[in-house]
């Protein structure tokens, strides 16, 4: 057979302390997979003696097989998404960002060594997009239905050991889609195998919390086992606390008896005095290692994080963190970026995250999907507030476990402070919709009654029956104008802006132009719809309205509106596809960071052709005042405005446009731009100076034109090519929703 995977020891959290020594492995399985694009038609079977084999388990035909022959596939690492790799094509789908999509096959051969007979081996999947059925050894294990929710396959009756090949396959058919965005295809999140003892403790089987008490605070830990091995168990289940610093702050143990192939469930409480409190500011974290206990031999440990912090949602006065008052800054961000598609690297969406707290936000709304497992992890880290948010609103069985799953998985993060059950759904203001609803958030409830459910809602709030009577936290979704007069209806309800905005702009842009199909950044309605101004004015100006989460933090392929073909992504973004910056960061600074001045200056300074013209400047400042210079004669001095942001019209002259902010009378913080010459070099700016050489991380870096002296060129528009040493381009992109290039 072809390449085996290459199943490497892999750390599920980076820097994480580890428990005492187990039998568990963790291996990653990011190389080694082979890759068709398009479908294999399985044989027509006609024989009796065929007709026989096809029903049995491990008979399985076609690329399937474990037979088949798949020297001739392409070989890919993970994660692959093999839709971003379809050019754009004008008769592809609209809201896939004219990316065709379709179906590819995926197959790996896995080797176990004889001494893993008698663990347990599970194949652990992040997300496949989007339909997908998965054979072992020529038998078939599971079958999904769904781009956004991991699976869990128990291997260990399937699997031979020594020099015998286990061959996994799997079809995916990504001309399922399940969202109106680009959505990408195939495996693109991680996949793992993990190895463990015969009786273990479960995926996402440790649930910690931590619940205020009066008198401080308890962690209650639950701990799901369970027994694949042939009689009978009793173990004990041992949990600690402990701080950043590795000081143990709190342990307990309890017993629990696990029958053969079945689960068993031991619950013990932890109490704590006075942690140190997870915030926005300050996001104090804490690890649990617990250990499954055989006597004197630890036969499964896991270690998960948590964070002490309290929430409340108030009808009156919004959201308060510890209780304090925090107006929730949010955007609401999908799983897409330049160059990757959906196959994004952690270290990329650390990238992403640190953009986002660079912008002052300190939210985020997974739209509109259960995000990659590091998304939350990251999240906890750098300390953002997460709407967890489910995909398909529907209680059947297949789609509430999708919601039961995405619940039990993200419980123990102190990021997470809502879970949102849809987004904008036809039957919301129904009684239908209100009896789904309701059966969907007694189901997040028999998981985590510590957090509130709530549902993103465009309409409906003022039906006689609707779903806003099935939720703790009524979501707004635009609709701007019927906040006072719900609050006036439903005054015991807590509101929420779940989502807002959607404004139009086009990085780097100053002018509207149809023909171009680029809008100018200044944040002018476009259409008569919302700005980033007027929106978030609606909501600071609003106690009862906990916050509000901006459509959206970054630009996204596909639903390309406006302006639709060629233009194939987004033009919401306050940032575009590559996270730089939009006029509309600096807006959202001005307005939401308190703890450092703020003070940017749009638009470039080149306009070359429009000398003596007008040319509208705006200041996004947080400081008191704000003047304006040209060439160091004062365009005049203004009261800085915390919600329009200030604005001059300048005759334009080349040189330098410098901003002076100024508090208390004092200056306090300067911007300028210049006029720059011709695009004489390139810069380039990594995002770290070092990569970790283990296959997976990954770095951005970012490609700027300069001039003679060094001064960037806003307007050069050069065509780069690349190579590299050392390394691999994993992607490449410009940030213009307007491109079509490669």
């Amino acid at each position: 057979y072809g390449p085996l995977s290459t199943a490497r020891a892999f750390a599920a959290t980076a820097g994480a302390a580890q428990p005492a020594a187990s039998s568990r492995e963790v291996l990653a399985l990011d190389q080694g997979w082979r890759f068709f694009e398009g479908d294999i038609p399985f044989p027509e079977i006609l024989s009796q003696d065929d007709s026989y084999d096809n029903a049995k388990a491990g008979k399985a035909w076609g690329a399937a097989a474990p037979s088949f022959d798949d020297s001739d596939w392409a070989d890919v690492r993970l994660p692959h998404d093999f839709v971003s790799f379809q050019p754009i094509e004008a008769d592809a789908n609209r809201a896939q960002g004219y990316r065709r999509r379709g179906v590819a096959w995926y197959r790996t051969a896995l080797r176990f060594d004889p001494a893993d007979q008698g663990r347990h081996i599970e194949l652990q999947i992040d997300g496949i997009a989007t339909h997908a059925t998965l054979w072992f050894n020529g038998t078939v294990v599971d079958r999904n239905w769904s781009g956004y929710n991991g699976i869990t396959i128990d291997l260990t009756p399937f699997a031979t050991f020594g020099d015998d090949l286990n061959i996994l396959a799997i079809r995916v058919d990504a001309h399922a889609m399940e969202g109106w965005w680009y959505e990408g295809g195939g495996l693109y999140r991680p996949v793992r195998i993990v190895k463990r003892d015969p009786v273990h403790i479960i995926t996402d089987g440790v649930y910690a919390h931590p619940v205020p008490q009066a008198d401080g605070w308890v962690l209650p830990v639950e701990v799901t086992t369970y027994n694949s091995g042939k009689t009978a168990a009793g173990m004990m289940v041992v949990s600690t606390l402990e701080d950043a610093e590795g000081r143990v702050v709190a342990s307990g143990q309890a017993p629990v008896s696990v029958p053969a192939l079945e689960q068993g469930v031991a619950r013990l409480d932890l109490a704590v005095a006075s942690p140190r409190l997870w915030s926005v500011e300050a996001p104090s974290l804490y690890r649990v290692q617990t250990r499954l206990m055989a006597g004197d031999r630890c036969v499964d440990a896991v270690t998960t994080t948590c964070g002490f912090r309290a929430t409340q949602f108030d009808k009156d006065k919004g959201f308060f963190l510890n209780g304090r008052p925090l107006k929730i800054k949010g955007v609401c961000v999908h799983q897409d970026h330049a160059g990757v598609g959906t196959a994004i690297p952690d270290a990329l969406w650390d990238y992403r995250i640190r953009r986002l707290k660079e912008l002052g936000c300190n939210a985020i709304r997974c739209t509109h999907n259960a995000p990659s497992a590091v998304v939350l992890d990251l999240c906890d880290r750098h300390g953002l507030l997460v709407m967890d948010e489910n995909r398909q609103f529907n209680p059947s069985p297949d789609t509430l476990a999708q919601l039961e799953w995405m619940v039990r998985r993200d419980r123990n993060h102190p990021s997470v402070i809502l879970w949102s059950v849809f987004n904008e759904e036809p039957m919301q203001g129904s009684a239908a919709g209100y009896e789904m609803v309701r059966r969907m958030a007694h189901a997040v409830k028999a998981l985590d009654t510590t957090r509130p459910v709530t549902a993103a809602m465009n309409g409906g709030l003022f039906t006689p029956v609707n779903v806003a009577q099935a939720v703790d936290v009524v979501g707004f979704n635009y609709q701007q104008d019927k906040y006072d007069a719900f609050h006036a209806a439903h005054p015991n309800v807590p509101l929420i802006s779940s989502e807002d905005t959607s404004a139009f702009s086009t990085r780097g842009a100053y002018v509207t132009d149809k023909d171009s199909r680029t809008i100018a950044g200044y944040d002018d309605p476009v259409k008569d719809w919302n700005t980033h101004r007027a929106a978030w004015k609606a909501i600071a100006t609003r106690d009862f309205i906990a916050g509000g989460f901006v459509w959206t933090g970054f630009d996204y392929h596909g639903e390309p509106s406006p302006w639709g073909w060629p233009s194939n992504s987004s033009f919401y973004g306050i940032m575009d596809l590559c996270g730089f910056a939009k006029a509309a960061f600096h807006i959202h600074q001005a307005q939401w960071v308190t703890d450092r001045p703020v003070l940017a200056l749009v638009p470039h300074w080149n306009w070359a052709g429009r000398e003596g013209q007008p040319i509208k400047v705006m200041a996004c400042a947080n400081m008191e005042e704000v003047e304006l210079f040209l060439n160091g004669r004062s365009q005049g001095r203004q009261a800085v405005d915390p919600y329009e942001m200030n604005h001059w019209m300048v005759p334009y002259a080349p040189g330098r446009l410098e901003a002076v902010g100024y508090t208390g009378g004092k200056v306090t913080a300067r911007a300028q731009v210049e006029t720059a010459g011709p695009a004489v070099a390139l810069r380039l700016t990594p995002d770290r100076d070092r990569l970790r050489g283990d296959g997976l991380d990954a770095t951005p870096i970012m490609v700027g034109a300069i001039d003679a002296q060094g001064r960037p060129v806003p307007l050069a528009q050069d065509m780069v090519t690349f190579t590299i040493e050392g390394g691999d381009i994993i992607g490449l992109g410009n940030g213009d929703p307007n491109s079509a290039a490669p």
